[in-house]
C-alpha cells in the first residue's frame, strides 16, 4: 500500500533585497515589540522557529540577526528592522582612515613653530 504523499507547508518568502540594511537600534525594536506583544522569548521562539539563546543575543547585540532571520522577526513582531542603506554610510566606508604613525622629528618641529606663531599673535591681540 502506497503512502500518501506528504504535505508541503508553506514557507514564508525568505528572498530579501540586498540594498537593505539592519536599523543601528535592532535590539530596542526587537525588545519593545517583543513585550508590547505580551511575548516571552520562548513565545517568539516557537512562532518563529528559533532558538531562545539566538533570540536573547540579538536583544542584548552579542550578534546581529541576518537579513532571514531580520525578516522573520518583522513579519511576527510588526516592526521594520531591515531599512534602506544609506548613501551617507557608503560615502562614509570609502573615506581612508588615517594613518596611526608616531610623531617624527620634523613633525614636533613644525608644532613648536606653530605654537610659538599662535603666541605671537596673542600678545599682540593683548
Amino acid at each position: 500500500m502506497p503512502l500518501p504523499p506528504r504535505i508541503q507547508s508553506r514557507k514564508p518568502d525568505t528572498t530579501v533585497d540586498t540594498g537593505l540594511e539592519l536599523a543601528e537600534d535592532f535590539d530596542v525594536k526587537i525588545r519593545h515589540a517583543r513585550e508590547k506583544l505580551g511575548l516571552s522569548h520562548e513565545d517568539l521562539g516557537k512562532k518563529i522557529s528559533e532558538k531562545v539563546s539566538v533570540l536573547r543575543k540579538i536583544e542584548t547585540r552579542k550578534i546581529k540577526p541576518d537579513n532571514v532571520l531580520s525578516t522573520k522577526l518583522e513579519h511576527a513582531l510588526k516592526v521594520r528592522l531591515l531599512i534602506p542603506a544609506s548613501e551617507e554610510k557608503v560615502q562614509q566606508t570609502k573615506i581612508p582612515k588615517p594613518s596611526s604613525r608616531e610623531l617624527t622629528f620634523g613633525d614636533l618641529i613644525q608644532l613648536n613653530k606653530r605654537e610659538k606663531e599662535e603666541d605671537k599673535t596673542e600678545r599682540k591681540q593683548s
